[in-house]
């Protein structure tokens, strides 16, 4: 349905008849993390996250797995090697 509480006109899956459902009846503004990312959407009543309606909670832990301005580090894997194995394969190549 369409909300009629914070964000107006905007498809919600939270908004039902009797009003919105979520936790406290209404979705939350974004925190200051969030700023700078293109999934921000301005309305009337705030800047809110179009994905999530309770940004502070996704940012409690570690990154928002929505955040746009987020680099996302990708660590290399180190192979740990049984040394027992490597020295077989190694006399095997002579």
């Amino acid at each position: 349905m369409v909300c009629e509480t914070v964000k107006p006109g905007m498809e919600c899956i939270f908004m039902k008849k009797t009003g919105c459902s979520y936790n406290g009846g209404q979705c939350y503004p974004i925190v200051e993390n969030c700023k700078g990312c293109s999934k921000i959407v301005e309305f009337q009543t705030g800047l809110f996250c179009a994905s999530f309606p309770f940004p502070a909670q996704k940012w409690q832990k570690a990154v928002c797995p929505a955040a746009t301005h987020v680099k996302k580090v990708v660590q290399a894997e180190v192979q740990n090697i049984n040394p027992l194995k490597a020295s077989k394969r190694n006399a095997g190549k002579k």
